[in-house]
């Protein structure tokens, strides 16, 4: 069971990711968050896809930057990103469902490493990605 405070700095956490107007705009659903966890879904309709017919790499750079984000910020304080890093594995076209997940490797006062992964439905590894965040001291003195 989550202490009081935690409950608090994740609650936090969310009203930021709520707020994330285009994670909205691509249909992005955050499922689970919680401090160095987090994963979203988002189906690629027509307007995801790029010139060459498949999903567009920002939108799939999005989805796991959504969750990249989510899973940061579920520890309370506002950690926003310094570096991502990601790899395009595979293709994916128009009603393909991906689901991305982001995992803390490495925390401390000012930053966070996380990798992040997107599958499709059939949980082949769609890209990989690493994101370092900074964070933010809350006191003015970041």
């Amino acid at each position: 069971m989550k202490n009081g405070s935690a409950v608090k700095n994740n609650d936090a956490g969310k009203a930021r990711m709520e707020k994330d107007a285009l994670a909205k705009l691509l249909g992005i659903e955050l499922l689970e968050m919680e401090p160095g966890y987090a994963r979203a879904v988002m189906k690629v309709t027509p307007e995801l896809l790029n010139g060459a017919g498949v999903t567009h790499g920002g939108a799939i750079f999005t989805l796991a930057d959504v969750v990249f984000a989510a899973a940061s910020n579920a520890h309370g304080p506002v950690a926003l990103a310094l570096n991502v890093n990601i790899n395009f594995l595979k293709a994916t076209t128009e009603g393909a469902v991906l689901t991305a997940t982001a995992r803390e490797d490495n925390l401390t006062r000012k930053t966070g490493l996380y990798r992040m992964e997107v599958k499709d439905e059939s949980g082949r590894t769609v890209a990989l990605a690493e994101g370092l965040v900074y964070r933010m001291s809350g006191d003015g003195n970041s």
